[in-house]
């Protein structure tokens, strides 16, 4: 299972997010939600990249599944509306990989 964390501060700014572990929907190499997932993870790490000014460091190991970002500082107006874009879409995500499960 997927286990995704969102870091906030108190004011509800965004600090970064942890992506740990693989989805275990399906097969490897077969798992759709573990690839739109993947998907939104590295759009969202390149949007930040390309689109706004904010620094941020990240980190991947392909072998346990594991990518995480972090601002220096909390993001901004668009970071923060990319990081909103990344919620709804691994809210999504979730509720469509139980709305329709597997079928032996």
């Amino acid at each position: 299972m997927t286990k995704i964390t969102i870091f906030r501060n108190h004011d509800g700014e965004y600090l970064g997010f942890d992506c740990l572990g693989h989805a275990g929907y399906a097969d490897e190499g077969e798992d759709i939600v573990c690839a739109g997932i993947s998907a939104l993870v590295i759009n969202t790490i390149n949007s930040i990249g390309l689109f706004t000014d904010e620094p941020c460091e990240t980190d991947a190991d392909e072998d346990d599944g594991e990518i995480r970002l972090r601002f220096t500082s909390p993001a901004g107006h668009d970071a923060g509306l990319l990081m909103q874009s990344l919620v709804l879409g691994l809210q999504g995500t979730c509720w469509a990989s139980v709305a329709f499960p597997v079928q032996a």
